[in-house]
């Protein structure tokens, strides 16, 4: 049994979630709003294990720096993420795409497979390149957190550095073998709801039904 808080942070409204196992508990993609995160956090009464960043754009990982310092926790990305946004000619060219800027502060590099108890569950590491490098999905029973890899009728941009719209195709190829029941958590709310199941985005999100299911 898993509690989950989806929480819009920052100037992008990234979605952050708080997981929770029994009182142990993630961060995943902490975008700002730090105060909000940590009085949730307090409320609730939970010890938080982890920060995970679904990948390295500044709008996702705002919130790394404050909360790593306050919490005393280590933060987590992808290992191609952090090595392509070690590039600080990368990092200045997408910051200034995305109009942000954010230290990259990373404490221990994933890969796929990886596993992460928390409480009586576990997070696994999918990774799922596309909209970045090192891009990855967080699976906690049938949850799944994408965040920029798929949205609830679309997915991640594929127009930046380091970004491949035929990697986000074959991550997404992936992804729809999992149980159709799984619960899509997304990084931004921009479908008709800030959530969505794997069943539904293979009946409606044309980038599974056309790229994918039509061939």
């Amino acid at each position: 049994m898993i509690n989950i808080k989806q929480i819009p942070t920052g100037k992008f409204q990234v979605l952050t979630y708080i997981v929770s196992s029994e009182n142990e508990a993630a961060i995943i993609d902490p975008a700002g709003d730090e105060e909000k995160i940590l009085k949730i956090i307090g409320d609730e009464g939970l010890k938080v294990r982890y920060i995970l960043n679904t990948h390295g754009h500044a709008d996702h990982i705002l919130g790394n720096k404050k909360l790593r310092e306050r919490l005393k926790v280590p933060v987590y990305m992808h290992k191609d993420d952090l090595e392509f946004f070690s590039d600080e000619e990368v990092k200045k060219r997408i910051e200034k795409e995305l109009g942000i800027e954010a230290d990259l502060i990373v404490d221990n590099a994933l890969n796929d497979g990886d596993i992460l108890p928390l409480g009586k569950v576990k997070i696994e590491v999918i990774h799922t390149p596309g909209h970045t490098p090192g891009s990855c999905c967080f699976l906690v029973e049938k949850n799944l957190f994408t965040g920029d890899t798929l949205f609830v009728g679309a997915a991640g941009r594929t127009d930046l550095p380091g970004s491949s719209l035929e990697k986000l195709i074959s991550s997404l190829e992936r992804l729809i073998k999992l149980p159709p029941d799984t619960v899509i958590w997304p990084g931004h709310d921009y479908g008709e709801r800030p959530y969505s199941t794997l069943e539904e985005e293979m009946k409606n999100n044309p980038y599974i039904t056309d790229f994918i299911l039509s061939e």
